[in-house]
């Protein structure tokens, strides 16, 4: 008998026919004899409803009152789930966030998780009840805090590793994790096993299919993941993508590339003539650190016989404004001369662990694009990535010969 922790999206849970459904799913795991907990996130699109309710009240809401507004929409799935099962014979009850409690800090809207007590959850389901908790919400002070959109995830996995469960199943609306997006690439590869340190990279630049705070978490944990589609009826036990530690994976199911990610959320910004001196660099990312701006690649060019130089990097698409604010503020301490920005880009990705052992991943992609004349704007790179910024025209195309380039496309489209 194992201990697992279910977890179901907001697609999952969108109306009362798939809630239905879900329960239908968590009873045969209970009558498989396995222990189980559910976390759930809001129906689709509530959350986003409420959020606008708060900006319409005011934009200078009390962000605990925030929490309490946005926090409800979770609570209403656990009830109605908790409903369904009980209706199919299953017992089960809900676990608001204050009854665990799960604690967390008083960084309202986008609280960490601190503590969990489970005594009274492992007793009940040690008696063959099912937990159905609320995900993204906690308890500060208590106050209801809430864990920031996406948090649900990042529940379900600190509710495992608390639990000590086997493992965290999380059901979406995607079967598992492909070689990259099957919308672009129809030969794309389901992967049955990714390491958690290929998962943070691929969704830390671009795929959807995780949060990266949960993966994050998991991996500090050791709490091994699936990702499965709560759509899907066939067997569970052979389905989905496992994310695992790297010792977990065997040396035949280690690749070179396990997958291609991009990401059009990125702008670029450029700074003309900013001093080329000891410093300079500084003077321009202390500010936008301070604002709590996340920068990411960073080029800078060679210095002019001017004694300056001209330095590129790229920040959130949804940052720019604030980042440009910021910079025009702080120009007078840069020197810089003009500043240029740029929506129309994007990043592209590759992603492995095969790559700490492997020369010419980085050529085989500059020499890739170069041949289909897809210029490079900016790189960036880690132990198992290399990132790339170019045109956001030229995405799909860069994806798609990377694909066949590296060896990732399917013998049968999917």
């Amino acid at each position: 008998m194992a201990r697992i922790v279910m977890k179901f999206g907001g697609t999952s849970m969108a109306g009362i026919e798939r809630i239905r459904s879900v329960a239908a799913r968590v009873k045969r795991e209970v009558a498989a004899g396995h222990q189980v907990a559910v976390v759930v996130s809001a129906m689709a699109g509530e959350t986003d409803r409420l959020v606008n309710f708060c900006r319409e009240a005011s934009s200078l809401y009390d962000t605990r009152e925030y929490d309490v507004v946005v926090a409800s929409g979770e609570q209403v799935t656990s009830g109605l789930l908790a409903i369904a099962l009980q209706a199919l014979g299953v017992p089960a009850r809900s676990w608001l966030g204050w009854q665990l409690p799960i604690a967390t800090n008083a960084a309202h809207g986008a609280a960490r998780i601190e503590e969990i007590a489970t005594d009274a959850l492992l007793g009940a389901m040690a008696g063959g009840e099912v937990a159905v908790i609320p995900g993204f919400q906690g308890v500060a002070d208590g106050r209801v805090s809430t864990l920031g959109r996406g948090g649900s995830d990042t529940s379900a996995v600190a509710v495992a590793a608390a639990l000590g469960a086997e493992r965290c199943d999380i059901y979406t609306d995607v079967d598992g994790v492909y070689t990259t997006d099957p919308r672009i690439v129809p030969r794309a590869r389901k992967l049955a096993r990714v390491t958690y340190e290929e998962m943070l990279e691929l969704a830390s630049v671009g795929a959807k299919v995780l949060q990266t705070r949960s993966v994050g978490l998991a991996m500090k944990m050791g709490v091994p993941i699936r990702v499965l589609s709560s759509f899907d009826e066939g067997d569970d036990a052979a389905a989905g993508t496992l994310i695992v530690d790297e010792k977990d994976l065997g040396e035949m199911e280690r690749q070179l590339i396990t997958g291609i990610a991009h990401d059009k959320n990125e702008a670029k910004i450029t700074l003309t003539d900013v001093p080329d001196k000891p410093g300079a660099v500084a003077t321009i990312f202390g500010p936008l650190a301070e604002a709590g701006i996340n920068v990411d690649m960073i080029v800078q060019n060679i210095a002019h016989s001017t004694g300056s130089t001209d330095v590129t990097f790229t920040v959130p698409a949804a940052d720019l404004a604030r980042s440009i604010d910021v910079l025009e503020g702080a120009k007078g301490a840069i020197g810089f001369d003009k500043l240029m920005h740029d929506t129309r880009v994007a990043k592209v990705t590759v992603v492995g662990v095969g790559m700490r052992s492997h020369a010419g991943v980085a050529a085989t992609m500059f020499k890739t694009l170069g041949a289909r004349g897809i210029n490079i704007q900016a790189i960036t790179t880690s132990e198992i990535k290399v990132s790339v910024l170019i045109d956001e025209d030229e995405t799909e195309l860069a994806v798609r010969v990377l694909h066949t380039a590296y060896g990732l496309d399917a013998e049968v489209a999917a």
